[in-house]
């Protein structure tokens, strides 16, 4: 029996400086943590878990302005000075064709409307229109603008295809009497090359997707 509890009592001995060489290898990593988180890392809050989740979202938030770019809708792209520069080529091509044509091309008595500048060009008009809508276009095709990433380039590549597809299908089937066919009826043969025009800027649009 007094061997038993000799053996108890030593055993009790070693568990106890098992436990307080313990607790010496844990103090100091324990106390070099408390010292590390000084005021500066532990933010006005005191904690350091906050101060760590507050540096996280501030190095998160360039990627989040990143992605707010990429987002065809967003509204710094349409203020982008590509997309207000094609967007005005686009519309001044437009403008311009539908005014030599209503305004200024000779009509049934043989005189031509005003300005007299676009009276001399006659069909170079639809050249400085065409060039200028296509050349709008291809401005806008880069990332800056809404057509010219994510969904936008399929909606500029598809759009370009189909209005050249459809403009020579157009003329092909009223090619015996184009009379009727406002615009076409000034154009004759270079239909033809409006819409492979249309049809080029559209792989311009290609190239962009991803």
């Amino acid at each position: 029996m007094a061997d038993d509890k000799s053996d108890d009592t030593t055993e009790t001995a070693r568990t106890s400086e098992t436990a307080r060489s313990s607790d010496a290898d844990r103090s100091p990593t324990t106390d070099a943590g408390k010292a590390g988180a000084t005021p500066a890392t532990r933010g006005r809050s005191g904690n350091p878990a906050k101060a760590t989740a507050g540096r996280t979202t501030r190095q998160r938030k360039p990627k989040d302005e990143l992605r707010s770019l990429d987002d065809p809708i967003s509204a710094r792209a349409y203020r982008s000075p590509r997309f207000l520069a094609g967007l005005v080529l686009v519309l001044g091509g437009i403008a311009w064709m539908a005014w030599y044509y209503a305004q200024v091309r000779p009509g049934s008595d043989g005189q031509p409307g005003s300005p007299a500048f676009m009276a001399d060009l006659e069909r170079w008009n639809y050249a400085i229109g065409f060039g200028a809508i296509l050349v709008g276009l291809v401005v806008m095709a880069h990332r800056s603008t809404p057509l010219g990433r994510g969904r936008g380039v399929v909606v500029g590549m598809l759009g370009c295809f189909l209005i050249g597809l459809v403009w020579i299908c157009t003329f092909y089937v009223f090619t015996n009497d184009i009379s009727g066919v406002p615009l076409m009826n000034d154009l004759g043969q270079f239909n033809l090359v409006v819409g492979i025009a249309f049809m080029a800027v559209g792989f311009t649009y290609a190239t962009k997707w991803e």
